[in-house]
This record gives structure tokens, sequence and C-alpha cells, in this order.
């Protein structure tokens, strides 16, 4: 099964920049620096941003558990990444209680 109504998912930017490729956000920053590793930079984010939905958005959804907040969706697969090495990722989305449409919680490097 795929994420229901998956070509309307929200990917923050903020969540993006400001925590998933900060190297100093004291979570998100070992995220951050392996991340760079790969090529994925706050300058090239929107990379990042389009590689999860082609890569995330695309295949079956390996975990689903409803929460108090709504309905998660957990996808581990690979993404393609700029320096043309796979890095398998785990992405967690949610679909908020009276939302029809998935949004980004987070991205963990596996």
């Amino acid at each position: 099964m795929k994420i229901p109504n998956r070509e309307h998912a929200v990917i923050a930017s903020e969540k993006i920049v400001e925590y998933l490729l900060n190297t100093e956000h004291r979570r998100g920053g070992s995220k951050a620096r392996l991340l760079a590793e790969f090529g994925y930079t706050t300058k090239n984010w929107q990379r990042l941003e389009s590689d999860i939905r082609m890569y995330h958005l695309s295949v079956d959804v390996n975990v689903t558990r409803i929460t108090d907040y709504g309905t998660r969706y957990e996808i581990h697969a690979p993404i393609e990444t700029p320096i043309g090495r796979s890095l398998w990722v785990r992405t967690i989305w949610q679909i908020d209680e009276g939302k029809d449409y998935p949004r980004l919680i987070t991205l963990v490097p596996d």
C-alpha cells in the first residue's frame, strides 16, 4: 500500500533546512553531517526534498500505526544521492486527524 494522497504530501522547507540539514541542531546535527557526506546541504536542500518525494512516495509503506494525532506511515527505502550513491533511509509521515494529506515528520538514515 502506498501513502494515501501522496500527491498532496507536505514537506516543510523548515524541516529540511533547519533540522535535517542543520549541522548545529542539537537533535538533527548528526543526520545533517551524514547527509552532507552524501551531497545534501542547505544550499541544495530542494534536491533532498525532491529525492524524498521521488524515492519514498512512490514505494509501499512498511509500517502503519494509528496514534492519538493521526495515522503514521513508515517507509524504508534507498534514495539516490547527489554523489551517485544510494543511502537507505526511513521516512515517517503522518496524516493528522481531520486532514487528508500526509506530512513528513522526519527522516532517519539507516
